[in-house]
């Protein structure tokens, strides 16, 4: 959930990014990626599906956000690889953090969420309830 602005940066710079031919998200030290996280990486392949022949690559260790990844549908949009893989030429970079205000927080924990429930109808029923909750929320303070 903190890297949420980082993530969804990273979605926009993908997408309007020229020349862009692989994109690799690399997940092998992670142990659990939260359903915010989640939704912004479907973000991600959902930005840039369009400019790639191949799909983007997630390269995971951890079984369980293997698993977690199968559960939620992400083989139908990224291709899911086990480590250890070639790295390119110019090896990977960590992102730079962005930071966010508590209101741009909630509303990209929203999306996130609204992105994973249209990946497919498992998703949606386990997520509409959060989703509801935090539109819900969000009327309230915006009142």
């Amino acid at each position: 959930m903190t890297l949420c602005a980082t993530l969804d940066n990273e979605a926009q710079r993908l997408a309007d990014m020229p020349g862009l031919t692989t994109v690799i998200v690399d997940l092998r030290e992670a142990t659990n990626v939260d359903s915010t996280a989640l939704g912004f990486l479907a973000k991600v392949a959902l930005a840039v599906k369009a400019r790639l022949d191949h799909p983007p690559t997630i390269v995971v260790d951890h079984p369980d956000v293997r698993r977690m990844l199968d559960v939620m549908g992400f083989s139908r949009y990224f291709t899911l690889v086990q480590a250890p893989i070639a790295e390119p030429a110019g090896g990977l970079a960590e992102l730079p953090a962005v930071k966010a205000d508590e209101e741009g927080l909630q509303e990209r924990i929203l999306e996130a969420h609204r992105i994973l429930m249209r990946m497919n109808e498992h998703n949606r029923a386990e997520f509409q309830p959060l989703v509801d909750l935090l539109e819900a929320q969000q009327q309230r303070s915006d009142s």
